[in-house]
């Protein structure tokens, strides 16, 4: 019970920044697809250069971000499918980014932060760059495609900085380059950015809605993706690297398990308000699986941390 009051107070704090956005939408005029830019485009890109600069890199932990990508790109692929047979428009498309994606960086984070040591906390954020390569790369242009055509949707990929970011990350760890102070402190501040505009997209999308149409099949399948299939794929994966394997060690299954358990991503709102694929339902899905994550997460905590 006492990590799962713990947990709960650290998770509050998201929740109201996500009515700060509300308010702030609502009140202030206040236009998501400014925030939405800033995010994907600015935000993004300077936490997956800083991740991938700075954690110690080995076969392990190097596979991480990998091993989730792979992981996304199967569960985006099996729902733009399986959406195939209840929608024909592209809902099917925004569907495939929301069971692909999750909120890794934006929960994954400040629960490791209030749980785990500095190890494991380096560990979340590498492996949060496996969702955020998915994100911005099949999941951008699964999503895109649905309101571009192929060719324009590959042309909005290639723009996007993230996976150069991605990989410069890599080439400055691999030739052991030393950050400052004055790097890291900068990095902080971009941090604490990134979480607080990335939870207020969800207020700001909810705060466009005048009537609440919930799209209950959308919902549906978006809970039974994230909620459902995540977890026993991911824990499918730690008993068959325990039995044969022996890849990972106990603190990366531990990773591994929170990011199977974390809601919806928020930047899932953020590409589909780019690409204007129903935002408003996706800010909805992603609301209401961030309100089931406030008990969901500290309940699994229980049994796993």
């Amino acid at each position: 019970m006492e990590i799962f009051l713990t947990l709960l107070f650290k998770l509050i704090p998201l929740y109201l920044i996500i009515f700060l956005g509300y308010l702030a939408g609502r009140f202030l005029s206040v236009q998501k697809e400014s925030i939405a830019t800033v995010v994907i485009y600015i935000l993004v890109p300077v936490i997956i250069f800083n991740g991938t600069a700075t954690t110690p890199i080995s076969i392990s932990t190097l596979s991480l971000p990998v091993l989730f990508f792979i992981l996304c790109c199967c569960m985006c692929l099996f729902f733009y499918f399986l959406g195939g047979f209840i929608w024909k428009d592209n809902t099917r498309n925004v569907l495939a980014l929301a069971a692909g994606s999750a909120n890794t960086g934006y929960f994954g984070i400040p629960v490791a932060i209030a749980f785990f040591d500095s190890h494991i906390v380096g560990l979340v954020t590498l492996a949060t760059m496996g969702f955020q390569l998915f994100e911005n790369t099949l999941g951008f242009f699964i999503t895109a495609k649905g309101h571009h055509s192929a060719k324009e949707a590959l042309l909005r990929v290639a723009k996007l900085p993230t996976v150069y970011a991605f990989f410069a990350g890599l080439a400055v760890n691999a030739l052991g380059f030393q950050f400052g102070q004055i790097y890291s402190d900068t990095v902080i501040l971009f941090r604490g950015a990134f979480t607080v505009l990335g939870m207020m997209i969800i207020g700001l999308g909810l705060a466009n809605i005048r009537t609440y149409k919930f799209d209950y099949k959308f919902i549906t399948f978006s809970f039974f993706a994230r909620f459902m299939i995540w977890p026993l794929v991911v824990l499918a994966v730690i008993a068959i690297d325990s039995a044969l394997f022996k890849l990972y060690d106990k603190s990366i299954h531990t990773v591994m398990i929170l990011m199977a358990i974390v809601p919806l991503a928020a930047n899932t709102v953020a590409i589909a308000t780019q690409l204007k694929v129903h935002p408003e339902k996706v800010a909805v899905t992603v609301l209401l699986s961030t309100l089931f994550a406030l008990v969901y997460i500290p309940l699994i905590a229980l049994f796993f941390f």
